[in-house]
């Protein structure tokens, strides 16, 4: 088991995304139990900047994984953690700024800026699931900043010209906050999960005296768990091999007449 999260680990730091679905698929039965789901989830997501003037939400697609650790004195209450490795947040249509350059300048005047924001983002929830299969959760989240760009974008003779400006070094690297949502654990297979959550940022987003603005997100996604069916398949086998008895075969075992 330690060295299977140890390929874990180094999978996942090699390639984001894709690395996810493989670990998934290599290892999700193996990280399956009684009092542990582990699978993948994915969704959409609404993101904001709070205090930041803009015209609206920055929309994005958002994957990673997770893990339900189960209280064994009441499995209803558990721990809900994991990594969402591609959550993009940031605003869209902020003001326009100059890019010290006047060709640039005079390229995108009149166009339109967007802010993109990129972290790994770590939560650490206590989430309770109810008999009915709605469950609530709540607590902190910390994400790891990624990469950082304005998009600048103006529309020439139909055709959009983009220019992406690298701002990674004015965006704190440590973003955190808390995150609240409920949904839905159906009962259908070995449980598809349905959840609205709300992540409310703490941290000042930008470096330096400027004003003080905030993360914000709004997230719907979808969570399946990974090999759960298989692990189940094999307690059960194992449980199996251990009840069975042996008939004995001796002749001079069997009972004579």
């Amino acid at each position: 088991m330690k060295k299977g999260l140890l390929v874990l680990i180094f999978l996942f730091g090699l390639n984001q995304a894709q690395s996810q679905v493989l670990i998934s698929l290599i290892f999700g039965d193996k990280l399956n139990s009684p009092f542990l789901e582990f699978g993948l989830e994915g969704g959409v997501n609404f993101s904001d900047i709070y205090d930041m003037e803009s015209s609206g939400s920055n929309p994005g697609f958002n994957l990673g994984f997770y893990f339900d650790i189960r209280s064994k004195q009441d499995p209803a209450w558990m721990i809900n953690t994991g990594v969402i490795v591609k959550s993009p947040m940031g605003a869209r249509h902020i003001p326009m700024y100059s890019l010290d350059n006047t060709n640039l300048d005079n390229t995108f005047a009149g166009g339109t800026v967007n802010r993109e924001i990129r972290y790994f983002n770590v939560p650490i929830l206590i989430k309770h699931q109810f008999k009915s299969g709605v469950f609530v959760k709540a607590g902190p989240q910390v994400g790891l900043l990624a990469r950082a760009f304005d998009e600048f974008k103006v529309e020439v003779d139909k055709d959009d010209v983009v220019y992406k400006k690298n701002i990674r070094d004015q965006i704190r690297v440590i973003d955190a906050g808390v995150a609240f949502g409920t949904g839905y654990h159906m009962n259908v297979g070995n449980g598809l999960n349905i959840t609205v959550q709300y992540y409310y940022g703490l941290v000042p987003v930008m470096k330096g005296d400027g004003p003080n603005v905030y993360n914000r997100s709004f997230y719907l996604t979808a969570g399946i768990p990974i090999g759960k069916g298989k692990a189940a398949q094999r307690r059960a086998e194992k449980e199996a091999g251990l009840n069975k008895t042996i008939l004995p075969e001796d002749e001079d075992l069997k009972p004579k007449n």
